[in-house]
């Protein structure tokens, strides 16, 4: 446990490049996790910066689908159906009912999280995205994916850090 009370794994400061960049990615995800620990549903689905849409809960559910997007989608080619999103609702992981649980999502999110570390598992950094899957032909390396994704949960953990402190006047690195 970290002094701040966390359970967040601090990223090596001599690793190799992918130890470095599995240690970053894994470090935002335990960062938004904690800033969502020991919150009801109902907080977690408060959205106290208006007129965002933001709240605790669509963060985790919006990087669940980034998860499975980038690492799945991306760089597996797995043609796999939106978790939350849609066409008709393509926000749809912000917007929830009273059925959505932090338990759903928190399980769906680990899941995608796990599946995304499968994804990367023994693949080259340099292995490159077949330019068909991504919807502007674009090809991407997983090098770029993995600084994408700590860039993504890096603005969204900001947004929590923001969240938080509407809901309860929790702050933190």
């Amino acid at each position: 446990m970290n002094s701040n009370g966390s359970h967040r794994p601090e990223p090596a400061t001599t690793a190799d490049e992918r130890e470095m960049l599995d240690g970053w990615l894994d470090y935002h995800r335990s960062t938004l996790a904690w800033k969502c620990e020991g919150l009801g549903d109902e907080q977690l689905r408060l959205t106290p910066l208006k007129p965002s849409e933001l709240s605790l809960l669509g963060l985790v559910r919006h990087m669940a689908e980034v998860e499975r997007y980038w690492f799945r989608e991306i760089m597996l080619g797995e043609d796999l159906p939106e978790l939350y999103c849609s066409q008709e609702e393509p926000d749809g992981d912000f917007h929830f009912t009273d059925g959505d649980t932090w338990a759903d999502s928190e399980r769906v999110w680990q899941t995608e999280i796990e599946l995304a570390r499968q994804a990367s598992a023994g693949r080259s950094l340099d292995l490159v995205s077949d330019a068909a899957v991504h919807h502007r032909g674009e090809v991407f390396s997983l090098r770029w994916v993995y600084t994408h994704m700590i860039e993504e949960y890096a603005r969204h953990n900001g947004h929590a850090d923001l969240l938080r402190e509407h809901i309860d006047g929790a702050t933190g690195e």
